[in-house]
């Protein structure tokens, strides 16, 4: 369910006599402008000539170490980048061999990142950069999603638009709008995202992160007088907004839920035509057209000795000339004057052997209080998208994107054309849900999910349909994730902002210098890849400092601005 502007923000948007500009994901946290930061002609700025060639370790091979590694090399410096398992990490397609689509590229799965927010403005850089295409995402009641069926206590309701469900629906979406515009200034503080007025956004969000820290998402909807209701808490719980249910977010932050909503991130979604990993790989293969430096036609790939990234790291130490030294499982050491680190962090705790002084003692902290979702997807393919099928009696559609409060949760539909093989995301869960799922294997798995979805469609045979073997995943269990996306609880705003600012060093001790965090658990926005590009380009900044460098004063990067622009500093005693 989409939650909507509040018929005082329409009001007011029309007296102003003019469309609002975009929502981006600017802000709440460090409203910084990334996708102008981009998007400069003078570029991100420049390392001495003394420093050109230089090494540079990039830990972590996912989308926020491969635009650390690129930016780095455009900048004349020599990315070594280390990956425990494969190219793209969270942005992770694969692949069903036998089965194409229309126009003969093979069927995928996304069993990751698959649904991007227009909003993430820095993402949509990379995406035009490298030349992918992108496509509406079928979510709940989007326009691209010709039905969707909510079944909820064996009861099934289809819709093609929210006015098509009970009413009840609609009294739960005024309540969240309510909610929303009542205890988080909604509105206002969407109008100073679309604005980029950061004075505004400073001033409602250092009000709200002093006075909601310490509160749940579902302790915020019981504090609204709009959510008295349980049942009205309940369905929301299980049907949502934008994306679908999200009681499984209830424990955490509501801090993280008001990033989601205010910068549009739960909603409009796009699909990146062929898989999302393209992103990264194509990145991994591109030259860039005006790199310092190095020769025309270098890459990524072409830095690296057959043209792949050296080994997972097992050991990271400071030397005593002050350099990290990074060990791999070839057992080979490298110093490096700086590195990245952009991998999972708790990584750092359990994976990796790490020399405590790397990191001052509370940014330790911070990474130990690290919370992840679980999370669990299984894909089949089909030969057609049998679903648009339309039943004569009823005038429906013979399946739709689903809503339950069954085993499955969330099933997708995703067609590559009406004569062409597609694919079913059976089921899409989080936490306790994907749990559930956890001790069973893939084919097991499948057979409680027909079960499930025969309750609801019991004239449908899915398995007739079926043409290859069902491929799964559970971030919890993946040895190199553990998770996956980090959530904030109640509580946690302080060791976030000591993770994300740090790569603002020049407070910090010599022996603490030089490396840098980055990644989806280092920023404000966890789970969707803006938030893995934002602290790429932090990071980037970060060593280009560390290494005497500067951006153009017509384009400054976020550490210039950092202080206009800081996260709101709560007290530590």
């Amino acid at each position: 369910m989409t939650s909507v502007p509040t018929a005082a923000h329409e009001r007011q948007r029309l007296a102003d006599g003019q469309a609002d500009p975009p929502l981006t994901m600017f802000g709440p946290d460090f409203p910084y402008a990334y996708d102008d930061f981009l998007a400069h002609p003078a570029g991100l700025g420049s390392v001495p000539p003394t420093q050109h060639g230089t090494e540079v370790a990039v830990i972590g091979g996912g989308l926020s170490g491969v635009i650390s590694a690129y930016e780095l090399m455009k900048m004349g410096l020599r990315p070594v980048v280390y990956e425990a398992d494969r190219i793209g990490g969270r942005l992770r397609t694969v692949t069903f061999d036998d089965c194409a689509t229309e126009g003969g590229a093979p069927l995928t799965a996304e069993m990751g990142a698959m649904r991007f927010p227009p909003s993430s403005t820095a993402l949509r850089h990379y995406i035009d950069l490298v030349g992918l295409e992108t496509r509406p995402f079928p979510n709940p009641l989007a326009p691209a999603t010709p039905s969707t069926v909510v079944d909820l206590k064996g009861e099934s309701h289809y819709a093609r638009t929210l006015d098509d469900l009970p009413e009840v629906y609609r009294e739960v979406m005024r309540a969240w709008n309510t909610c929303l515009e009542e205890g988080a200034h909604f509105s206002d503080m969407q109008r100073a995202i679309r604005e980029r007025d950061v004075t505004a956004i400073r001033r409602i969000w250092s009000r709200l992160v002093e006075r909601l820290d310490n509160q749940t998402f579902y302790g915020f909807l019981c504090d609204s007088p709009a959510f008295g209701s349980f049942r009205h808490r309940e369905i929301f719980g299980q049907v949502g907004f934008g994306t679908g249910g999200w009681d499984t977010d209830f424990p955490n932050s509501i801090l993280e839920i008001l990033r989601v909503v205010y910068t549009g991130a739960d909603d409009d979604h796009r699909a990146i035509v062929g898989g999302s990993r393209q992103l990264p790989l194509r990145l991994w293969d591109r030259a860039p057209g005006k790199a310092v430096h190095w020769p025309h036609g270098t890459s990524l790939a072409t830095l690296h000795v057959g043209g792949e990234p050296r080994s997972a790291v097992t050991r990271l130490r400071r030397t005593a000339d002050g350099r990290i030294a990074v060990t791999d499982t070839t057992g080979e050491e490298r110093a490096y004057r700086a590195a990245v680190f952009t991998a999972q962090s708790w990584m750092l705790l359990s994976k990796i052997e790490c020399d405590e002084a790397l990191l001052p003692v509370d940014h330790w902290t911070a990474v130990e209080r690290t919370h992840y979702m679980a999370s669990s997807k299984l894909f089949v393919p089909v030969d057609r998208p049998f679903w648009l099928d339309v039943d004569e009696a009823t005038g429906r559609q013979k399946m739709s994107m689903t809503l339950t409060d069954r085993m499955t949760r969330g099933t997708y539909l995703l067609d590559e054309g009406p004569n062409a093989p597609a694919t079913i995301c059976l089921s899409y869960t989080w936490c306790d849900d994907s749990l559930k799922w956890l001790p069973l294997e893939a084919g097991e798995r499948l057979e409680v999910m027909l079960r499930s979805l025969s309750q609801i469609y019991p004239e449908v045979d899915v398995r007739q349909h079926i043409i290859g073997d069902p491929v799964t995943v559970s971030w919890e269990n993946e040895p190199y994730f553990m998770g996956a996306f980090k959530a904030n609880l109640p509580g946690h705003y302080r060791y976030q902002r000591r993770l994300f600012t740090h790569f603002m060093q020049d407070r910090l001790p010599d022996e603490q210098r030089g490396l840098f965090l980055a990644g989806d658990d280092i920023s404000w926005t966890a789970g969707w890849a803006e938030g893995a590009v934002q602290t790429a380009l932090n990071a980037v900044w970060g060593v280009m400092r560390h290494f005497g460098g500067a951006t153009d004063a017509a384009n400054p990067g976020p550490g210039d601005v950092f202080d206009s622009v800081a996260p709101v500093e709560l007290p530590e005693d």
